[in-house]
């Protein structure tokens, strides 16, 4: 079935805030949440497609990139060549329904807390997210007209072969923290104008994991990566400009002992173009005309980003007119349309004559039709 957009999903303009998004996700939720709704496969899928919607708009980045590419750009079904998603699981996020509530405490402010075993009390120990990379890529005229497919060597951090990504020379290598008790966060207890309040905070020994290594693997030092190069392919997508951007997920760099992998963002350089000038989806050619052409019309052959064309010249033409090819120009990015090219003609007056074509011009200067009439002039300078 085919997603719906994501601001409609949740009742919001395109240019709502991050707070009018964070509070119509509430709304949603608690409307479609299961507790309330048991049973209701339909109020469950309208909860998770909300849950999904909040996820892409809450976030700048993806936001962005939803604005520009519509679902592909946040969608992960592309596998490890297409656009940057959330992965699997449910709704498409890879996270289950006690994540959302975590993940958007803020936005519940404890509502839902009694629902999944007293709010975060029961997180397991966190992982290390590894860092994004960010590349960039040069793209032709005729790959952004077509979209291809690209190759390249990225140098990232991947799991320790040896150790697996735990760090540790072998499993009876990993204790638990006798610090956290396993649970990679630590319980401490502040004075404030209000009382005593309870805060939690990454445990310090094991850094948020819930084990401690006894003996560190050899290879990786502990830390559970290893620098490598890689071959990554990546999706250009038909109609992209410089600067637009894709997230390949899960090819950043993987995450200290056994932490998620980030994602790579590949930015698109368009490189220049001999033959024409790009105007968004539009292309412009400038097309030199013969003096004589421009006075008897003719066929000419001019080039398109799929080859050549012969257009037609009308007797008469004139600097500065424009013939418009329709559809001849570039697809846009989220294939609404397709730009058209643009012919701009400039006639070539001849800057040296022999004597018979000098001759000639004398006889026929102070022909009518050699001088501009007053429409003409208002015409060409209007």
């Amino acid at each position: 079935m085919e997603k719906r957009d994501y601001y409609e999903v949740l009742g919001v303009a395109k240019n709502a805030n991050a707070d009018e998004i964070k509070k119509a996700y509430r709304k949603k939720a608690i409307e479609f949440h299961p507790d309330k709704n048991p049973g209701d496969k339909v109020a469950e899928e309208k909860f998770k497609e909300a849950a999904e919607a909040y996820a892409v708009l809450s976030d700048p980045e993806k936001r962005k990139r939803y604005d520009q590419f519509g679902h592909a750009g946040v969608d992960g079904a592309a596998g490890g060549g297409g656009f940057g998603g959330f992965g699997g699981g449910f709704g498409g996020f890879g996270f289950s329904m006690e994540d959302i509530f975590s993940q958007f405490g803020d936005v519940f402010g404890g509502h839902f807390g009694s629902s999944f075993g007293g709010g975060r009390r029961g997180e397991a120990p966190r992982q290390n997210r590894g860092s994004d990379l960010q590349i960039k890529v040069k793209v032709t005229l005729q790959e952004v007209a077509h979209g291809c497919t690209k190759k390249f060597k990225v140098k990232r951090y991947v799991a320790c072969p040896e150790c697996g990504g735990k760090g540790a020379k072998s499993d009876s290598d990993l204790k638990t923290c006798e610090t956290c008790h396993g649970t990679g966060r630590v319980t401490r207890v502040v004075n404030s104008l209000f009382g005593q309040m309870q805060t939690q905070t990454v445990c310090p020994v094991c850094g948020g994991t819930g084990k401690v290594i006894v003996n560190k693997c050899p290879k990786c030092g502990g830390e559970g990566v290893v620098l490598t190069e890689e071959i990554v392919e990546v999706n250009v997508p038909a109609g992209v400009q410089s600067g637009n951007a894709v997230s390949v997920k899960g090819k950043g760099n993987v995450g200290r002992r056994g932490g998620a992998a980030g994602d790579l963002i590949v930015i698109f350089i368009e490189e220049p173009n001999n033959e024409f000038i790009r105007d968004e989806n539009d292309l412009i050619y400038n097309l030199m005309l013969p003096f004589t052409t421009a006075v008897l019309g003719g066929d000419v052959e001019i080039p398109t980003v799929d080859g050549k064309v012969k257009i037609k010249i009308e007797p008469g033409t004139q600097t500065g007119k424009i013939l418009r090819l329709r559809g001849k120009g570039l697809p846009d990015v989220n294939r609404y349309r397709t730009g058209d090219l643009l012919v701009n003609i400039a006639v070539y007056v001849p800057e040296k004559l022999n004597r018979e074509e000098k001759e000639f011009f004398e006889k026929v200067k102070d022909s009518s039709s050699f001088t501009p009439s007053e429409s003409a002039k208002r015409n060409y300078f209007s």
